[in-house]
């Protein structure tokens, strides 16, 4: 091969892999810890103790909390589902509108981020993520979503 013909190549290689390290740079890998829900659904989860996992339910909220105001503000509400089971909602509304006409007995679907604990569990990341880093969660209330 001719002298020219390598170096032309050799710009060809390198033009290349700079548009590789250019494309990769816009590249974010999908969080690790957020894996979907086993096919058994909440109760799977809630008996093998599981957290960090996306998931929906849908239940009928049987108690208003206080808001928890201490760093990142959130309203707090327990829900319960039709198998009886109560989960704690935790909606950060720093980052989603508050849900002002909420009340016991209402029905809400709920879409976010499970944590286990001896209680059943909690639910959180129920609004959306501004650095677009995390699946973006919400609650629907009475035909509103609120994220």
């Amino acid at each position: 091969m001719s002298k020219p013909k390598r170096m032309q190549q050799r710009v060809w290689i390198i033009f290349g892999f700079a548009i590789l390290i250019f494309m990769g740079s816009f590249y974010e890998p999908a969080p690790q810890n957020n894996s979907p829900a086993p096919t058994g659904g909440i109760g799977q989860l809630i008996e093998q103790r599981q957290s960090d996992v996306q998931i929906e339910v849908s239940g009928t909220v049987s108690r208003l909390l206080s808001d928890d105001n201490e760093g990142s503000r959130h309203q707090r509400f327990i829900i319960e589902l039709a198998s009886g089971q109560t989960l704690l909602i935790v909606h950060n509304i720093d980052l989603a509108p508050r849900i002002d006409d909420i009340r016991e007995g209402d029905q809400v679907r709920v879409y976010g981020e499970y944590i286990w604990n001896d209680k059943g569990g909690l639910i959180h990341w129920t609004h959306h993520d501004p650095a677009n880093r995390h699946p973006h969660g919400w609650i629907r209330h009475q035909d509103r979503l609120y994220q």
